[in-house]
């Protein structure tokens, strides 16, 4: 079909991550402290040495990069990859280059702004480390399709033609809470969830394409978790994203000698991880994982993605008691058995791909900062770890309106009415405000010449005359209330004004990049959406960033 053209223009302002309240400190001291937590990580991802210095471990690890080139090329033809994504994926063959990770679970639709977010920082830092190191330089998307957290990834939130939030949910599959993802298929509810999520959206000269995408990659019988791969291929891959499955049984089989290891050396992951978490708390941030020291860091996929306890001094597979040596066994002969959890996923993913560093979200930066000494007992080089970029998009009319009345960004968080008063206040005619000032001046300092006059009279008087000004300025706030409201019925266009904003800024009292589907955005400003943030989305760490297009 035909895209209608680009026409996106945009403009951008900064806030300092350090003053929002849903960005982890952790991210704050990254971007502005980092020599307070540089022992937990493999280097600062704004020092140029630090980038040459993973580029030459990552060039040194002995991998075989045309057996992944191989298995991602399949996943390709199947999927039916743009030809740019499979030329990136042709040059991961190449023994010289790198990649630049990121990764995500299976959200519906595509999943919420922040992972569309991940995908145009890796694809902005490959860019710049192409250019930089001289390097090629492969941006690879990690489909995170074995976790089983069915309520995190069924839902979906547009704004609709008013501006009003749209949440639409994938009806249970069967399995659903109990499998993997990638393990659920959808069925032919899924054509009433798109006609749900298309019937929100406000018409735009890009919901014909969007309404395409949707319907060729989300369609009854396709696999949930090979749904958002073909989703998220379509609108990146024709800027050179390469997508990956992490289920891909070629690709179990190349990191077998990862779950083998973890099978002889029980606990030793796990034990590594505590030790880092025990150093985040005396660097004064929150750790992300607390491990069982004695835990395996694999689960066993049986139908259901089930963990491997110890129990005293055996260890179980749900109530099947099993031993670690026949489990190693196994992983050698049939790995597509095994799924790693949060702390192995990254040691599989880079002793799969050459990455030199990895696009993080707040929460994976914390975890990813408890791995140095897992990544060293598995002999793998651990990459760097850039916070990927955090931004807020909102159109020109609600630019307009904040640069009218400069509301602090945090103030509009709030899912009650108190930044809309304090703009009305702000609103009303000078002689009424300074009146109603001027009165409950007056009010107090006639107050204050009797409670103060009381004592000589009747002392126990005191205590009735606070309680009369304490009635009497009830009743003053009670008035100035109704004058408000009366602002707000006389002027309903600022109103309008300030609900349209906050809506898109955080709807349902969230961030928006928390909150709203990459649908949103794409039915607002179509496929030029990545290219605009690809040309306005700065990589400076440290930076939320409000985007105007």
């Amino acid at each position: 079909m035909t895209v209608p053209a680009d026409t996106t223009t945009s403009a951008s302002t900064a806030i300092d991550v350090r003053t929002i309240n849903w960005i982890r400190p952790l991210v704050g001291a990254y971007a502005y402290d980092f020599d307070s937590i540089a022992p937990l990580y493999a280097g600062n991802p704004a020092s140029r040495d630090a980038w040459a210095d993973a580029l030459r471990r990552a060039q040194a690890f002995r991998r075989d990069p045309e057996k992944i080139a191989a298995v991602v090329t399949a996943q390709q033809e199947r999927r039916g990859a743009p030809p740019e994504a499979r030329a990136s994926a042709a040059r991961l063959a190449d023994r010289s280059a790198v990649a630049i990770t990121t990764g995500q679970q299976a959200g519906v639709f595509g999943g919420p702004l922040f992972t569309l977010l991940k995908a145009i920082s890796a694809l902005q830092l490959a860019k710049r480390a192409a250019e930089e190191l001289g390097v090629t330089a492969i941006p690879i998307f990690w489909v995170d399709a074995e976790d089983h957290d069915w309520e995190e990834i069924r839902s979906a939130t547009v704004l609709d033609a008013d501006f009003q939030p749209k949440t639409i949910t994938l009806a249970n599959l069967d399995g659903a809470g109990e499998l993997p993802i990638a393990s659920l298929t959808l069925d032919d509810r899924v054509e009433q969830s798109i006609e749900e999520l298309l019937g929100a959206l406000a018409p735009t000269d890009f919901t014909s394409w969007v309404s395409e995408v949707t319907r060729s990659a989300y369609r009854p019988r396709a696999g949930v978790a090979d749904a958002f791969a073909r989703w998220i291929e379509a609108v990146l891959g024709p800027h050179g994203l390469v997508v990956f499955d992490s289920t891909d049984p070629g690709a179990k089989r190349l990191a077998s000698p990862v779950f083998v290891r973890e099978l002889t050396a029980p606990g030793r992951t796990a034990s590594l991880a505590a030790d880092a978490a025990d150093a985040f708390i005396a660097c004064g941030h929150t750790p992300q994982v607390l491990p069982q020291r004695d835990g395996v860091s694999l689960f066993y996929l049986n139908g259901k993605r089930q963990p491997i306890r110890r129990e005293g001094d055996r260890y179980v597979i749900g109530d099947r008691a099993v031993t670690l040596d026949a489990l190693a066994r196994e992983a050698e002969t049939d790995p597509s058995r095994f799924s790693p959890n949060v702390l192995l996923r990254p040691i599989v993913q880079d002793t799969l791909f050459p990455t030199i560093c990895y696009v993080a979200g707040p929460s994976e930066l914390a975890y990813l900062g408890q791995l140095r000494g897992v990544y060293d007992h598995f002999a793998v080089p651990m990459p760097l770890m850039s916070p990927r970029a955090t931004a807020t998009i909102i159109d020109a009319a609600a630019s307009r309106f904040l640069a009218k009345h400069p509301i602090p960004f945090e103030q509009l968080q709030a899912r009650d009415e108190s930044a809309l008063n304090r703009l009305l206040e702000s609103q009303l005619p000078v002689e009424i405000d300074h009146s109603l000032k001027d009165a409950d001046a007056a009010l107090h300092a006639a107050f204050q010449r009797v409670i103060d006059a009381m004592p000589s009279l009747d002392p126990t008087l005191a205590g009735a005359a606070k309680t009369t000004l304490g009635r009497m300025e009830h009743d003053l706030r009670t008035l100035q209330n109704k004058v408000i409201q009366a602002a707000k019925r006389r002027d309903e266009t600022l109103r309008r004004q300030f609900t349209r904003t906050q809506a898109q800024i955080f709807p349902l009292g969230q961030p928006q990049e928390r909150t709203l589907t990459m649908v949103f955005f794409l039915n607002r400003y179509g496929p030029g959406l990545v290219d605009a943030l690809m040309r306005s989305l700065p990589m400076d760490i440290g930076r939320h960033w409000v985007l105007t297009l």
